[in-house]
Parts: C-alpha cells; sequence; structure tokens
C-alpha cells in the first residue's frame, strides 16, 4: 500500500510558488543597511591598492572638534570618526616643519636636521635630498598623487618644490602662513609676496577666492578627471585652516555669535569650513567611485594656539611646546576596508607610523637600507591589535638650551628687537649702578664701589665671569653664546623595552639589564645631514634600576617640595637636561630644559590678540620665564600619563629610577642625530625680486647642488660658538686686568689717604 501523494503535491506546489516568485534583483538588505558583519568587504591588507586620502589641518586644537567639544559644530567630521576609528593616544609635533617632515618621511626630525624651529620664508633649506618620501614610494607603488595646500617644507631651489618630491601636481602655498583671499605671505613687517603655485609656476589671478573652498574645488577637479578603476590615488589634501589670520567667511560666523571671544568665534567658524570641505570631498568620492575603497585620514599638524582663538582644554601648553597641548593631535581613520569599526583606539601612535602604514597598504615594501622611526599600524587600526610603539621621541633640540649655570639663564631667542618682555624678565640689560653702589657700601663701607664696566651683549663684568663681590648676586640677565637675534617671523603665532606605570616595582624597564649608567656626553653628531645613518644598529643602553618609591607623594607642579626645584647632579652625566627635549616611553613621559609655556588655557578668556600676532610663537619662552624662575631654573618633569593625562603631578623627584631610565634613552637618541641645519636667511629671496611672488630665488646651474648648498652651513653654529668663547675669554681677562688695576688704584689712594 502506497502512502497518499496529494498532501505532498500540495506541498511542492507551495514551494515551487515561492521560489518562483522570489526577486533575484535584491540583495542582501541586512548587510546592505549595516547590520551585518563589518568585515564584509574589509580585509586586514586589501588585495587591490586603495585610494589614500590624506586631510591635514593646520593648529587645530583637541577641544576644537565636535566629538571633544560640542560647542564646535563638525557634524561631517563627527560623523566619520564615528563610523571609523578615533586615535585617542595619537600624537604630532608642536609647530608646522616638523610634523609635515615627518609625515613625509617617517624619520624623526633629529634624523632629518630639523630639529630647530620651522623653515623660514628665506631660509635656504628644505627637506634632506637623500631621503624618499611617502609620495615618491608610492608613485613606485604604481600611484597617482596630488597636493593641495599648504607645503612649508623648504623651497630655495625647485628640488625643494613638492613636484620634486613625489607629487604629480601642486597647488597651494609653500610659505607657512598666507593670507586667506589675498595669498599673500609676509616674513616680517615689508617682506610681503604672493604665495599661491600652480605646479612650479605661480598662480596669479586667484585673489578673491576663499583658499579652503578654493582648495575643496580643485580636489573634486582631480577626482573627476582621474579613473578609480585603472590607477589607484594618493590624495593630500594640507589645509591652511585653521592658521591664523583668522579670516572665516561671515555666513559661518553666525552660528558661533553666542561666544563673547571675538577670536574664538572666528576660530570656531574656520573650523566649520573645514567640516564642509570634508563633506564636500566625502560625497565625490562616494559619487564617483571611490570611497568602497578608499583610506581616509584626517590629522592636525600641532596643537592650538589659545592666544588666537584655538583651545587644547583640558591639555596643559599650546602650539609650539611640548606639554600635551602641543603634541597631542586629533586624528581619526575612516573607511570601509576597516575590519573593526565604530570604535575608539587608545594605542600609542605618532605622525610617523603614517609613512610605513600607507606605503603597507599601497602594496610597497620599506626597503632594507631604508631606516624609519615609523611603525606599521594598519593591524592596530584595522583590527584593534596592540601597536608596535612603545614609545615617542618628540625632539631633542641642541640650540634650544635657555638654562645654564644656576647664576645666569641663557637664551636662544628669535623674537624681534624691542620686543617686550614678558614675566619680568630683561633682555640682555646689565643690573644697574646704582643698587651696586649702596650694596657695596654696606657691605664695604671703607672701600669705594668698584662700577661695573659694560661690555658687549649688555653684560657687565660680573656678568661676564670676573671676580665677583661676596654677597650673594641675585642675576636676571640674559645673554650667552645662542643669544642671536632672527628677523620677525609672520608665519608663527608659528623598542620593546618599556616603562609600566602602577607600584613600587612596575617603574623600571622591562627586560632590563642592572648596570652603571654610561657617561655619556650629550653632543651634536658631526655626521653630516646630507648621508644617510643606520642608527637601529646602535646598542641600546640598558636602564639603571634604582630603589624602588611609593608614589603615593606626588607632589602637583604649583608646589614643588623642597629640594625639588633642582636637578640632580647625577642626570647631567647621562644626558644634559639644559637641552630642549622630550620623550614618551609606555605610561611615562620626561621633558628636560624648557618645554615652553605650560598654563592650562580655558576657551574663551581672551577677548583680542595680545600685539603683533606673529610674535607668538618663538624658540624663546620669555612667556614662561617666570614659572622657571619660581621653579628655581626647573629643568626635568615626569608624568605619568595614563593616569594623569593633563599633566598636573609632577614625579620626578619621587621617581628618580625611572628620569634616569628616560634620560639614557634620550642619551642614546642623542647619537643617532645628525647635525641641526638652521641656516641664516638668504636675502636673495626677498619678493620684490622676483616680481612680487615667493618663488625658488637659488638656481639649479649655480654650481652647487642640494647637497653641497647645505654642506655649507654644517657646524655654523658650532663655529660661532667658538668664536663667541674666544671673545668671552678676551672680555673676562680683560675684565681681570681692569679688576686689578681698581683694586691696585684703591690700595693707592687708600695708602695716600
Amino acid at each position: 500500500m502506497f502512502p497518499p501523494t496529494a498532501p505532498l503535491a500540495a506541498l511542492i506546489g507551495w514551494l515551487s510558488l515561492g521560489f518562483l516568485s522570489a526577486d533575484w534583483t535584491t540583495g542582501n538588505r541586512v548587510e546592505e543597511e549595516g547590520e551585518g558583519p563589518q568585515n564584509d568587504q574589509g580585509t586586514p591588507h586589501p588585495k587591490k591598492p586603495p585610494h589614500i586620502i590624506f586631510i591635514l589641518t593646520d593648529d587645530q586644537g583637541y577641544n576644537d572638534i565636535g566629538y571633544h567639544n560640542p560647542s564646535i559644530r563638525t557634524p561631517t567630521l563627527d560623523r566619520l570618526a564615528a563610523e571609523g576609528v578615533r586615535l585617542e593616544n595619537y600624537y604630532v609635533q608642536p609647530i608646522c616643519t616638523p610634523s609635515r617632515s615627518q609625515l613625509l618621511t617617517g624619520r624623526y626630525q633629529i634624523h632629518t636636521g630639523l630639529q630647530h624651529s620651522i623653515i623660514r620664508p628665506r631660509q635656504p633649506s628644505c627637506l634632506p635630498p637623500h631621503l624618499s618620501t611617502l609620495p615618491q614610494r608610492l608613485q613606485q607603488a604604481g600611484y597617482a598623487t596630488h597636493m593641495l595646500g599648504k607645503w612649508h617644507l623648504g623651497f630655495y631651489r625647485k628640488a625643494c618644490l613638492p613636484t620634486r618630491k613625489g607629487f604629480d601636481t601642486f597647488f597651494g602655498s609653500l610659505t607657512g602662513s598666507v593670507d586667506y583671499y589675498s595669498y599673500g605671505s609676509c616674513d616680517g613687517p615689508g617682506l610681503c609676496g604672493y604665495d599661491l603655485h600652480d605646479n612650479e609656476g605661480v598662480a596669479w589671478g586667484q585673489q578673491g577666492r576663499y583658499s579652503t573652498l578654493l582648495y575643496t574645488q580643485r580636489a573634486r577637479k582631480i577626482l573627476e578627471a582621474h579613473d578609480p578603476a585603472t590607477r589607484p590615488l594618493f590624495l593630500l589634501l594640507s589645509l591652511q585652516a585653521v592658521h591664523t589670520p583668522l579670516q572665516p567667511p561671515k555666513s559661518y560666523i553666525y552660528p558661533y555669535r553666542h561666544m563673547f571671544n571675538v577670536a574664538r568665534r572666528k576660530y570656531a567658524a574656520m573650523v566649520s569650513t573645514v567640516d564642509e570641505a570634508v563633506h564636500n570631498i566625502t560625497y565625490a568620492l562616494r559619487k564617483l567611485g571611490y570611497y568602497r575603497n578608499s583610506v581616509i585620514v584626517f590629522s592636525t599638524d600641532n596643537g592650538a594656539q589659545p592666544f588666537t582663538g584655538g583651545s587644547n582644554w583640558p591639555l596643559r601648553g599650546r602650539k609650539g611646546t611640548y606639554w600635551e597641548g602641543g603634541v597631542r593631535g586629533v586624528a581619526f581613520v575612516h573607511s570601509p576596508l576597516l575590519k573593526r569599526r565604530r570604535r575608539v583606539s587608545k594605542a600609542l601612535l605618532h605622525i610617523t607610523d603614517w609613512y610605513p602604514t600607507l606605503l603597507g597598504l599601497a602594496g610597497g615594501n620599506v626597503s632594507q637600507s631604508e631606516v624609519l622611526d615609523g611603525f606599521d599600524v594598519w593591524p592596530t587600526l584595522s583590527e584593534g591589535k596592540p601597536s608596535p610603539r612603545h614609545e615617542i621621541l618628540h625632539n631633542i633640540d641642541p640650540l634650544h638650551t635657555p638654562h645654564s649655570p644656576p647664576s645666569h639663564t641663557l637664551t636662544f631667542d628669535t623674537a624681534p628687537k624691542g620686543t617686550p618682555r614678558q614675566g619680568g624678565r630683561l633682555n640682555a640689560t646689565k643690573p644697574t649702578k646704582k643698587k651696586k653702589k649702596k650694596k657695596r657700601k654696606k657691605k664695604k663701607p671703607p672701600k669705594p664701589p668698584a662700577k661695573p664696566v659694560s661690555r658687549r651683549g649688555g653684560l657687565s663684568r660680573y656678568a661676564r665671569g670676573s671676580r665677583q663681590p661676596t654677597r650673594k648676586h641675585k642675576s636676571k640677565i640674559q645673554g650667552g653664546s645662542k643669544a642671536r637675534r632672527y628677523p620677525l617671523l609672520r608665519d608663527s603665532p608659528d623598542e620593546q623595552n618599556h616603562l609600566t606605570s602602577g607600584g613600587a616595582e612596575s617603574g623600571f624597564l622591562q627586560g632590563s639589564r642592572s648596570r652603571r649608567p654610561p657617561r655619556t656626553r650629550s653632543k651634536i653628531h658631526t655626521r653630516s645631514r646630507a648621508t644617510g645613518h643606520h642608527y637601529q644598529g646602535d646598542t641600546q643602553p640598558g636602564p639603571t634600576p634604582a630603589t624602588s618609591h611609593n608614589n603615593t607623594n606626588d607632589t602637583p607642579v604649583t608646589g614643588q617640595p623642597p629640594g625639588a626645584t633642582a636637578t640632580p647632579q647625577w642626570s647631567q652625566h647621562i644626558f644634559d637636561t639644559n637641552v630642549q627635549a622630550a620623550i614618551r616611553v609606555g605610561d611615562w613621559k620626561l621633558l628636560t630644559g624648557d618645554p615652553g609655556h605650560g598654563d592650562w588655557v580655558p576657551p574663551q578668556m581672551l577677548s583680542s590678540l595680545p600685539g603683533p600676532w606673529w610674535t607668538l610663537e618663538r624658540t624663546s619662552t620669555s612667556s614662561s620665564s617666570s614659572s622657571s624662575k619660581a621653579a628655581g631654573h626647573k629643568n626635568v618633569w615626569l608624568f605619568n600619563i595614563s593616569g594623569d593625562p593633563y599633566e598636573r603631578w609632577d614625579q620626578s623627584a619621587q621617581r628618580p629610577d625611572v628620569v634616569t631610565a628616560l634620560l639614557e634613552r634620550l642619551a642614546f637618541y642623542n647619537r643617532t642625530a645628525v647635525p641641526v641645519f638652521f641656516p641664516p636667511d638668504d636675502p636673495r629671496a626677498d619678493p620684490a625680486l622676483h616680481g612680487g611672488a615667493w618663488v625658488p630665488w637659488v638656481e639649479e646651474d649655480e654650481g652647487r647642488g642640494v647637497e653641497e648648498e647645505q654642506e655649507l652651513y654644517r657646524g655654523v653654529y658650532k663655529q660661532r660658538r667658538r668664536k663667541k668663547q674666544k671673545t668671552m675669554m678676551r672680555q673676562k681677562q680683560m675684565s681681570k686686568l681692569n679688576s686689578y688695576v681698581l683694586k691696585l688704584n684703591n690700595q693707592l689712594t687708600s695708602s695716600l689717604v
């Protein structure tokens, strides 16, 4: 007997009906709506080279983006960051040129010769010619490379221009700061010129067009003219905003009318123009077929300047300093190729990491002979793996040594002559004779006073090192071998072992050897800047474990304990703590020398600009003189950044073991440094000599290449220092002679009386 077939036939018919009525043209709606796995398109290393869009802003602070500060309206940036990976432990350099050089070379600035300050418009300086840049390596990988916006890496020769450094096209400015409408750029009063360039020529006739809008329109044209299916694209959009001058379009100011501070209001409006520019570019990427195979990186180049409307609150410090406010950067990565999205990453990252990361994404290989300071952090960004980076050298600037022996303060000052000093310090002035006369009379009434003989540089014979009176001499005198003045600068208002935080036993370098610290001299290497260096082959100094200390007696910066103001003598045997330097190892951060202005500045505190805005960013730190004087010329600070991100508790006195270990790391890096390349200004760069525009002024056929030109200035500061030392020695001898004559004269006079 066979089973009934009617129910089975009905079931088959019903299934057939549903099967035939299915719509095969529709996709998986759940995955289309983003509710499925987030790695449907992305892999850790894409098989096809992605399009890379790198957006770099200028002087945007930690508190100048919507997801950190809701009063700043940046909906596009907030959405891109929320859908991608926010980088909350990302570091840049404190000023423009060093950040941009490290982005394009993947090397610390001590390995490019750009340790000191920025490249000024009239300086014959640029990126070292022997170093390959990121766009050059991407060109070798088959990319089309384009740059828009601010260059600020030197242009005295055509060999220094962006089109000679790996970019197929360039449209933007060469100097550090230009007017947003007229594109005029000044290197001090009376030295102004037009600065907008198209490839290697001057782009005249663009006056009146807002630069952020102009660069965005040019970016859209580049995207429209390029075929995304045939060749990958690298676009570096280096916006001028939000650098001074504060010139937002009026329509962007109205939403911030409630802000009392005028500079803050204009600054916030300029941030909104950046947000709109990013919106237009991302819209073009989606419309033109780039987006599904693209990586968008957003980053600032340094911290903000509070005096011109920016804000790093609640971080300490500002642009031009090595406090967190100057080097903690705003950044995020947005890409459909990310395996894990919609998250916040606290992995330690640095701007040098973009070179090997983006080159690896492009399918390129970092040459074995090419030594980089950056790491490939794509697994960290895409999959959330631990960062391969455990330390960051912020910088070692041997030309910035503001503090010398305790009796006097030596300052390397680039402020203009006649600029008023802040904090009550005088600029190379001698003590008044009247005070000395009174005090000498009180101390030794029978003898007449010896008047101080004024010398060159405004220093008395007492300050020059001659025989001093027995009384304590509290000097406020400035001067010394590095007290050379430079012209005004309009651009500047411009390894595996690591330290861990925690209890008493956790503050040493892990896996370290117990041995006596080497007596390393902190000194510039005499190796040429134009030759390569393989510094990773050097043996690393092992740290010195010391007796553990508890962290319970942390002391705030505003009230140092007794004995914490003076630098321990043992530190000078490892590294000269008068030199401006900063390093981050694990959770610990060490600063030496003068880190710069170290206040915590809330937003909207100043109603207007304090005087000429081009004097706001200087290598001199007169604004922090009063604080350094109050600290007894303190030149070592130690902070646990993970536990104290705002740098309010200095632990250098409580943790000398950590200080020693980090000073050894600084000494190690210092042995790998190349000489500082910071030549004097060249008068031939005056725009008046070149039709009113900033252009290269050294011809390629003058008989010297870039390497020969840079070799001329190697050791220039050492020579000047030796010359001044000889002069000071001669003056010291003369002072002794004068002192002897005066003493003899006094004895003769007293015997006659």
